[in-house]
């Protein structure tokens, strides 16, 4: 395999070629002429051809420095255009951040944080991945997101975890529910309910399950879906129990549409937090978008 040409070569190269003097592109490079030729004559051999032609006092090109020029010109575009754009990461505002997040993070936390990150930078182009927390563990070591917002891993990664809140999961019942009237949970029942969970894949259906196996229990589920709000209609409209997050529901409970209450005496509780990878020097864009989220959670009315 041949070794790439030497850019500075290739450089010299279309100075001379637009110039036609040794001088002037000596000049220009801030170079002597001895070294403009022997770049040039070091070229020459690596391409194994003459370049130039010699007519009275001035060069010309030869057919295979026409050839090479109209490559050169391109590479070294190229290379300028390369420059300019890692240049531009470098000012405030430009770059990317790649983020990983559930879909319910992404409609009821992400939509605050989003509008103040871009105050502050403009220009940031954002690319979000939904996915929940096995998702963002892949994406992130296949390094396709910078950082995930997501729940807390089950066993330890090569990841650091950067802890954001705390929520609790709970009942949520229609209000015509016999416990919505009742405003408590009959433990015997639980096992006769019709219940519409997340979908069974998910890290969420995973912490239920676990959670009434230490009860004793397995819950009877009628219904799984992938998507929230279409298991709080399905709740609104009386056909069956879900547990999920009271925050996912915030709107709902406020107007009175659902009714959440405690799964026992003993709380179910997750951690959300940042996902990234450990000892990554962060810079100020996604380190302000972890600093959004803390200040967006303690304002958002997750516990109720």
């Amino acid at each position: 395999m041949s070794q790439p040409l030497d850019s500075r070569q290739l450089r010299a190269f279309s100075i001379l070629a637009r110039t036609g003097s040794f001088t002037e592109t000596a000049q220009e490079l801030h170079l002597s002429q001895s070294a403009i030729s022997h770049s040039i004559k070091a070229l020459e051999g690596e391409v194994r051809c003459r370049l130039f032609d010699r007519v009275g006092k001035s060069i010309v090109l030869t057919q295979a420095g026409e050839q090479l020029l109209a490559h050169t010109e391109k590479i070294l575009a190229e290379m300028e255009s390369a420059r300019e754009r890692l240049s531009e990461l470098g000012k405030w505002g430009h770059g990317r951040l790649r983020i990983c997040t559930s879909t319910t993070a992404c409609q009821y936390i992400l939509p605050a944080v989003l509008r103040e990150f871009k105050e502050s930078f403009p220009q940031c182009v954002i690319h979000i991945e939904p996915g929940d927390t096995p998702d963002a563990l892949e994406l992130l070591i296949k390094n396709r997101v910078d950082l995930a917002f997501t729940l807390e891993p089950r066993e330890a990664t090569v990841f650091d975890f950067r802890p954001l809140f705390e929520d609790e999961l709970q009942f949520l019942v229609s209000p015509t529910h016999p416990w919505a009237r009742l405003g408590k949970v009959e433990r015997s029942e639980i096992i006769r309910q019709k219940f519409i969970l997340y979908t069974r894949t998910s890290y969420l259906h995973e912490m239920i399950e676990q959670y009434f196996e230490s009860e004793e229990m397995v819950l009877p589920t009628s219904i799984e879906l992938g998507n929230m709000e279409a298991i709080k209609e399905l709740v609104k409209l009386g056909l069956g129990v879900s547990i999920l997050a009271p925050w996912v529901a915030q709107k709902e409970l406020a107007e009175g549409s659902l009714c959440a209450l405690p799964l026992g005496k003993r709380k179910l509780k997750r951690r959300w937090g940042i996902l990234l990878r450990k000892g990554r020097r962060l810079t100020l864009a996604p380190e302000t978008f972890i600093g959004l989220c803390k200040s967006v959670v303690e304002n958002f009315q997750l516990a109720r």
